[in-house]
């Protein structure tokens, strides 16, 4: 009997070191000492020159669409690992949140607190609930009778429609679906779009016209829509009408960054992505040239020369006790620099 106690004992001992050695590599990218990579310049009213650009976590299977919830933590996706993590702000130190995310990318807050996602595995794409465990739902999954291509940034307005993007697929990405489903041809998908989702009803397609539109936002009182295209130099604005739909297509600002990557599609490769919003107005844009400001009238503020080796920082948020740090996320690694400005104190994003 004592031999048999013994050997289970032995047997636990074993598994429990099994899996922590397997779980090591996510716990010592959680627990890394911030390096600082570079400084912000000087932008006034927006961040002091010099600045230290601190790379707080790294070593994660992509890092996507950090967002600041209004407890003072941020929330950031883990698209490749198909998670959603929780990054104690004060600390440093990151848990996961969802073990399965079906490929967030982008994510946001609803006014009852739930997190909706951009959810981009092939075969189930679709705008939903994530968070919290139990009131997870499929808000929207098809359009004119077919399934989204690869959902990627949204944002929750506050009478609950959601505006996200769907870009389609890069050469790159094409070319994997095709390997990971043995070889078989891709079927006709969605062409990319901007889609608006009305509270309980239907998604409506709202903008077409662009390569790969990418970031979405809306400005601080929620009565312009912006996005922008990573094959483009443009973000674009619309005015909100109330019902949620859009008019008034404009070009708002010009972007400055390019990336030196190639995704397949032509364009002007700004590789334009995430957006962030702070609480003058001002609209920050993650491109290859960095985090790029712009006033609220679209006149170029400057760029926060951030960069996420080996690819193009992704998405950006606000976050911490007083959301007075700027957070960047991208190929894996998050980053923070401190900031004059502070983001929105009426929503997560």
């Amino acid at each position: 009997m004592s031999e048999r106690i013994d050997m289970t004992r032995r047997t636990i001992i074993v598994v429990v070191a099994v899996t922590l050695v397997s779980l090591a590599p996510f716990y010592v990218a959680s627990a890394q000492a911030p390096a600082v990579v570079g400084a912000a310049t000087e932008i006034p009213g927006v961040v002091k020159g010099g600045s230290p650009i601190q790379r707080i976590l790294q070593g994660y299977k992509g890092l996507d669409d950090p967002i600041g919830l209004r407890d003072g933590t941020l929330v950031f996706s883990e698209p490749d690992a198909r998670r959603l993590h929780r990054l104690n702000t004060q600390t440093n130190e990151a848990s996961v949140l969802v073990a399965e995310s079906n490929e967030s990318h982008g994510v946001s807050q609803d006014s009852e607190g739930r997190l909706i996602s951009a959810q981009a595995w092939d075969g189930s794409t679709r705008i939903g609930v994530i968070y919290p465990p139990g009131r997870e739902t499929v808000l929207a999954d098809t359009y004119d009778g077919m399934p989204f291509s690869r959902p990627n940034d949204l944002i929750v307005a506050k009478n609950g429609g959601i505006y996200f993007t769907d870009p389609g697929l890069t050469k790159q990405q094409a070319e994997e679906l095709v390997k990971r489903h043995g070889g078989k041809p891709l079927g006709p998908r969605l062409p990319p779009a901007v889609y608006y989702i009305p509270p309980g009803q239907a998604p409506v397609k709202i903008e077409g016209g662009l390569i790969r539109p990418n970031g979405v936002q809306l400005s601080r009182d929620e009565t312009k829509l912006y996005v922008n295209d990573s094959n483009g130099d443009h973000v674009i604005a619309w005015d909100i009408r109330p019902n949620g739909l859009v008019e008034n297509r404009r070009e708002f600002a010009t972007l400055k960054g390019r990336s030196s990557r190639d995704n397949g599609l032509g364009g002007i490769k700004t590789f334009a992505d995430g957006m962030a919003v702070d609480n003058d107005d001002r609209l920050y844009v993650a491109t290859g040239g960095g985090i790029e400001v712009l006033s609220p009238q679209g006149q170029h503020l400057g760029i926060i020369p951030v960069r996420c080796p080996p690819a193009d920082c992704q998405n950006i948020a606000f976050s911490g006790p007083t959301k007075q740090t700027l957070y960047i996320g991208g190929a894996g690694s998050l980053y923070k620099v401190e900031m004059i400005a502070g983001g929105l104190t009426t929503r997560a994003k």
